[in-house]
């Protein structure tokens, strides 16, 4: 049971601390500078897929509409997957004043994204393809900023950072939670390295000539890239290109965005899993099993530590310690779930261990989804 412990509390670690440190020593030993130029100004199309958003889809168009980019050099095309709540109109209402093209293209029957995706690539003008969720706001300086990167020949594939807001839009807080400090933190040492493992997905771009069509039940924010590293270029996180969205407060909605995220990302996995032979690039083959298969499987470790812990407690020592400060960190977390579900604010005492927990219960919950062979093509934007 010791050496269960032993061997479970170190694997945890590994996933959590070792494997960014060795990260960021890695990229301190082979540093490779992306060859950014913000003078270059590609063509860019930005793809949106909408279903039923006629709440957000206006906001999101205008917001395009606001970008800080040559507008002889843009287009927008959406593609509604049979919305039936009037975002259709509202697409051709706010096309008719748009300084550039935006196209309505129409799916039916509903397909859901990646489908809509593979539609919309080839009707496309630009040479750069970015990718916009349906509710996504982004800073006006973020296509240029994301098109930076691909003056680099070496650079595939760009994502930028997503900060919450209030409702006003202003920032919560410094608009990151310690865990989206802790991830971005580890792709810009990703970055550093070659290519980052993890991208956003509501404001990323890639080089048309790279895009490949994916089946409807592929994550397109997960395997594209994937595709793109494969191919022997580069995937880059850009931390000026900013995504804003609102601060989800709704727990059962964040748990089942979670859920359903965690079982695509395992079913690319899967679909990719060559990318994790070390014969095929040792060096990307670690970061993808460290940063996204251990990490969708740290449950495992985590609850035979917990068993372990509970059976050794009564050794004394650092094993009652251990029990100590495990029975602490559930009622943290605990207490973070209350909380948020009273709409409360979380100081960081309690939003890790919650979040931490969340994301955990999620991973478990996809892993025995995947298990049973289940798949998620469509759903219900921002509602889980």
């Amino acid at each position: 049971m010791e050496f269960l412990f032993w061997l479970s509390l170190t694997l945890l670690f590994y996933i959590y601390f070792g494997y960014p440190l060795l990260a960021s020593a890695v990229a301190k030993l082979a540093n490779r500078p992306v060859g950014k130029s913000e003078d270059y100004k590609p063509n860019v199309s930005i793809l949106i897929a909408a279903y039923n958003e006629a709440n957000d889809i206006e906001a999101t168009l205008r917001n395009k509409l606001a970008l800080n980019y040559p507008a002889d050099k843009m287009e927008l095309l959406v593609i509604s997957d049979e919305s039936e709540d009037g975002t259709d109109e509202i697409v051709r209402e706010v096309a008719q004043g748009s300084p550039f093209p935006i196209r309505l293209f129409r799916q039916v029957p509903r397909q859901g994204k990646t489908a809509g995706l593979n539609t919309l690539v080839p009707e496309t003008f630009g040479d750069i393809i970015l990718f916009s969720d349906a509710n996504s706001q982004w800073d006006a300086q973020a296509v240029s900023r994301l098109c930076s990167n691909f003056a680099d020949p070496d650079v595939g594939y760009a994502t930028g950072k997503m900060v919450y807001v209030n409702d006003d839009g202003s920032l919560v807080g410094d608009g990151c939670s310690a865990y989206m400090k802790y991830e971005n933190w580890l792709r810009k040492q990703e970055t550093r390295i070659g290519s980052v493992v993890g991208v956003d997905g509501g404001i990323d771009a890639m080089r048309k000539s790279l895009y490949q069509p994916l089946n409807a039940d592929q994550l397109p924010d997960f395997v594209q890239p994937l595709k793109v590293v494969e191919m022997g270029y580069r995937v880059v996180y850009e931390s000026r290109a900013l995504l804003k969205e609102e601060a989800l407060n709704d727990s059962d909605s964040e748990f089942s965005m979670r859920v359903r995220v965690s079982l695509r990302a395992l079913w690319a996995l899967k679909d990719m899993k060559h990318l994790m032979n070390p014969l095929n690039g040792p060096l990307f083959a670690w970061q993808l099993i460290s940063h996204k298969l251990l990490r969708y499987t740290a449950f495992v470790p985590l609850l035979t530590l917990a068993l372990s812990t509970l059976l050794l407690a009564p050794d004394w020592g650092i094993y009652t310690l251990a029990f100590v400060g495990f029975v602490t960190f559930t009622l943290l977390a605990w207490t973070g779930f209350r909380r948020e579900s009273k709409a409360q604010s979380l100081s960081v005492a309690y939003s890790i261990p919650y979040y931490f927990a969340l994301l955990n219960i999620a991973s478990y919950k996809a892993v025995i989804a995947f298990l049973k062979g289940e798949k998620k093509v469509v759903w219900n934007p921002r509602k889980g």
